[in-house]
C-alpha cells in the first residue's frame, strides 16, 4: 500500500492549521478579515485521512489566492473570498444549498476580530421561505423531472444497466430537495442520504428507495423501477399539498 494519503492525528492537523494561520497573517496582515476551519475538522468528525479545509475572508479589494495542495502528510484546501462576496454567497440559495450551507455555519474561528463568520451565519439562516419555494420549483424542472423521464426510458428500451446509476442520481436529487423543503442543511456529503431520511418533511416512498441506495441493494431492476415510480408519485403529491407548482399548460417565452 502506498504511504499516501497519510494518516494524521487531530493534534497534528490543528498544529499545522495554526502554522498556516500565522503564516497567512504574517504575509497578508491587514488584508485578512477572518480565518476559520470548516468541514469535518471543524465539526470534530474527521478521520485520520481527512483533509484540512480553511476559509480565508479578505477585505474588499484585496486579492488572496485560493489554494488546494498536498504538503505531506497533509491535504490542504484554502478557500478565499472577499468580505462582500462571502456575505452574498451566504445569502444565496440554489439546489445545492443543503449540501454546502454547512460550510457557512459550522466554522471553527481562528481569527475574526469583526465577527464576519457570525454575520454570515445570521444571513444564511434568515433567507425568506419564498426563495426556497422558487428554487424547489426551478430544480424540479432541471433535474428530477428529467431524471424520471430517463428512468422510464430505460424500462421502455430495456436498457436496465443504466437504472442503478439513474436511481442514485434520482435519490441524490430528492435528498437535495428535502433539505430545501425543510430549510435544513446536511452536516456533510457523506451522510446526506442517512440524514435526509430523518427529516420531517419528505415525500412518501423516499425512505424505501434511499435505504436501497445506502445499502447498495441495486440488483433487482424491476423493484428499483417501481420504487422510483412510487417516489415520483409521492413527491408530486407533497409539492401539490405545499402549493409548489412547477408545471404549466401555457407556453410563455
Amino acid at each position: 500500500m502506498l504511504p499516501f494519503p497519510a494518516e494524521t492525528s487531530r493534534k497534528e492537523k490543528l498544529d499545522f492549521i495554526n502554522e498556516i494561520k500565522n503564516k497567512l497573517l504574517e504575509k497578508y496582515d491587514e488584508d485578512i478579515e477572518a480565518i476559520g476551519i470548516y468541514g469535518s475538522v471543524a465539526q470534530e468528525k474527521e478521520g485520520p485521512y481527512s483533509d484540512i479545509e480553511l476559509h480565508i475572508i479578505s477585505r474588499d479589494g484585496a486579492s488572496i489566492p485560493s489554494r488546494e495542495l498536498i504538503c505531506h502528510p497533509f491535504k490542504l484546501e484554502i478557500s478565499t473570498k472577499q468580505k462582500s462576496e462571502w456575505l452574498d454567497q451566504a445569502s444565496a440559495v440554489d439546489d445545492g444549498w443543503a449540501i454546502k450551507m454547512g460550510s457557512f455555519i459550522h466554522i471553527t474561528t481562528l481569527y475574526d476580530p469583526n465577527g464576519i463568520f457570525n454575520k454570515a451565519k445570521e444571513v444564511a439562516l434568515s433567507v425568506p421561505e419564498e426563495v426556497f419555494r422558487e428554487v424547489i420549483a426551478e430544480f424540479m424542472v432541471w433535474e428530477p423531472y428529467e431524471t424520471m423521464g430517463k428512468i422510464r426510458n430505460t424500462r421502455i428500451s430495456n436498457n436496465l444497466s443504466y437504472l442503478p446509476r439513474a436511481v442514485f442520481d434520482f435519490t441524490w436529487q430528492i435528498a437535495k430537495l428535502i433539505g430545501l423543503l425543510n430549510k435544513q442543511y446536511y452536516t456533510s456529503r457523506s451522510v446526506t442520504l442517512e440524514e435526509s431520511i430523518e427529516k420531517p418533511i419528505k415525500p412518501e416512498g423516499y425512505v424505501e428507495l434511499a435505504k436501497k441506495v445506502i445499502s447498495g441493494e441495486l440488483y433487482d431492476k424491476e423493484e428499483l423501477y417501481l420504487l422510483c415510480e412510487n417516489l415520483w408519485f409521492g413527491l408530486n403529491n407533497l409539492l401539490e399539498e405545499l402549493g409548489i407548482e412547477y408545471r404549466s399548460d401555457i407556453l410563455e417565452l
